[in-house]
């Protein structure tokens, strides 16, 4: 008999890669497909899916390589392990997105073999993803990622010690999901106003107005002002931070061959989402060492990227990342702290995108590693 060979997703907008990648999964045995209800895919994703589960049900059960299909019982990133639990597959496949130390957890818990497939569609045809199909109906806003100095952007912090934050804005070439580290919150926010891509206009401008329109009048709790500035200011930009909710300076690093060698060294990795009513404050140690630690990780962070530094850049990375926890241990729960292990031996530096518990991990590598999310620099677009 043919091995049962499952596959999961979303697979709204359906195109030729997705087509491509059952005809690829298919290859192992018969295709069984779990698809993500509308649902999970709002909680996931922040928006609605642009076919309803039950036309995309439809459109993959008439695939000819698939066997059957099925709406996942669950929700959330692991909506599908009910299904999986009862039903139990010879093998499991995902693409480099879609791989997920969780799933490989499972697998290994239920005996079922975990394959990784990379994107390459058919011959003679473009890669496709659903977000490329997006753009340009939909959301182009790019994201960002901390890579050093997080939390000094809250005054509560930075007044036991100014120092910087550093941020890289991302191009959005995977939708990210909630609630991972990758200011979706300050994002939605955006699109509220600007629903497509960002104005032209002065970035640093943007980023204020941005940052204003996130924190109106009578908020209770300020979103730090380093998701607007790394949503809004291009490149590498580092921002300084004394007592004050927006910074008193701020640098940016546009140089192309920085940009390109940090791409070379930056990869992500998913784990999930940060748990609904994760409270990150219920314990903290903030005090003026723990701060010092955390901005002279930064300074030292800059300044490696700016030499290129490999080794440097991912010790300062690492050192940054532990001044955070050391002052909010409730980002680093243990079941976060056991897959960042296992990624120890295979990377120079770890940590967790935004404020952590959940989301995604960023590695700094010697090179690229297999099955890791690539990402993009967003450069320079309007003249400064």
């Amino acid at each position: 008999m043919a091995k049962k060979v499952f596959v999961t997703g979303c697979y709204d907008m359906l195109h030729s890669g997705h087509v491509a990648f059952f005809r690829e999964a298919a290859g192992f045995g018969d295709l069984y497909v779990g698809l993500g209800s509308d649902r999970t895919i709002r909680e996931l994703k922040g928006r609605d899916t642009v076919n309803s589960d039950q036309e995309r049900l439809y459109m993959v059960k008439s695939i000819r390589y698939v066997k059957d299909a099925w709406i996942n019982s669950g929700s959330g990133i692991m909506d599908f392990e009910k299904d999986i639990r009862k039903n139990v597959p010879d093998v499991f496949v995902v693409n480099e997105d879609g791989h997920s130390p969780a799933k490989e957890v499972l697998c290994n818990e239920l005996g079922i073999e975990y394959q990784i497939l990379k994107r390459i569609p058919d011959a003679g045809l473009p890669t496709r993803s659903t977000t490329s199909i997006r753009t340009g109906v939909h959301s182009h806003l790019p994201y960002r990622i901390d890579l050093a100095g997080t939390w000094i952007d809250q005054p509560y912090v930075s007044k036991f010690n100014p120092g910087w934050a550093i941020t890289l804005s991302l191009e959005p070439t995977i939708e990210f999901n909630e609630r991972c580290g990758m200011s979706t919150s300050t994002r939605n926010a955006l699109r509220q106003i600007w629903p497509y891509e960002l104005p032209a206009m002065h970035p640093e401008k943007l980023a204020k107005l941005a940052f204003r329109n996130e924190n109106e009048p009578g908020r209770s709790e300020i979103s730090g002002a380093q998701d607007s500035i790394g949503i809004c200011m291009p490149g590498l930009v580092r921002h300084y931070y004394d007592n004050c909710y927006w910074p008193q300076k701020l640098e940016s690093c546009l140089d192309d061959s920085i940009l390109d060698w940090l791409e070379q060294h930056i990869s992500l990795r998913l784990l999930w989402p940060r748990p609904a009513g994760l409270d990150l404050l219920k314990e903290t140690y903030i005090n003026t060492e723990n701060v010092k630690a955390l901005t002279e990780a930064a300074e030292g962070c800059w300044k490696a990227i700016l030499q290129k530094d490999l080794e440097k850049f991912a010790h300062f990375v690492n050192k940054s990342f532990e001044a955070q926890i050391r002052m909010f241990p409730a980002m680093m729960p243990t079941d976060v702290k056991e897959v960042m292990e296992q990624y120890k031996d295979c990377s120079l530096a770890r940590k967790l995108a935004g404020a952590g518990g959940g989301g995604y991990m960023i590695l700094v590598t010697d090179q690229p590693l297999d099955d890791t999310i690539r990402i993009s620099v967003r450069r320079q677009s309007f003249n400064m």
